[in-house]
């Protein structure tokens, strides 16, 4: 059944090479697999990256990655260029690229294409 299989990403990206070198280089995940796809490692799970003309286009978050120190691993990501996202909306609002909401610190950064991609951390109760 669905609920004893590993269930795995797969990003849209219009140029798999230079996602190859972004997820790889500045995110420093382990590349498992090449092909028509790429495949990636991070935290014991894979995910793959796909090129097609319609990467980028989702304007919500592909992937989120669940850390033990969001502010630890967001000067990390900072240091290899990563740029955190602001938002101010309703229900919504970051501060310094963080938003806090019902015990969960997040923040979020797009890909060279412009995927969402999120880092986030569980406050205990």
């Amino acid at each position: 059944m669905l609920g004893d299989a590993p269930l795995c990403a797969v990003i849209p990206v219009t140029d798999l090479g230079r996602a190859k070198g972004y997820y790889g280089g500045t995110l420093g995940l382990e590349l498992v697999a090449e092909g028509v796809d790429v495949t990636f490692r991070s935290g014991g799970c894979e995910f793959s990256l796909y090129e097609t003309p319609y990467g980028g286009r989702a304007g919500h978050t592909l992937a989120s990655w669940k850390v033990a120190d969001l502010d630890t691993e967001m000067i990390e990501l900072r240091g290899r260029g990563v740029v955190f996202e602001e938002y101010d909306q309703p229900g919504l609002k970051t501060l310094n690229g963080v938003a806090e909401v019902d015990g969960m610190r997040a923040a979020w950064f797009k890909d060279p294409d412009g995927n969402v991609l999120c880092v986030n951390e569980r406050r205990p109760a």
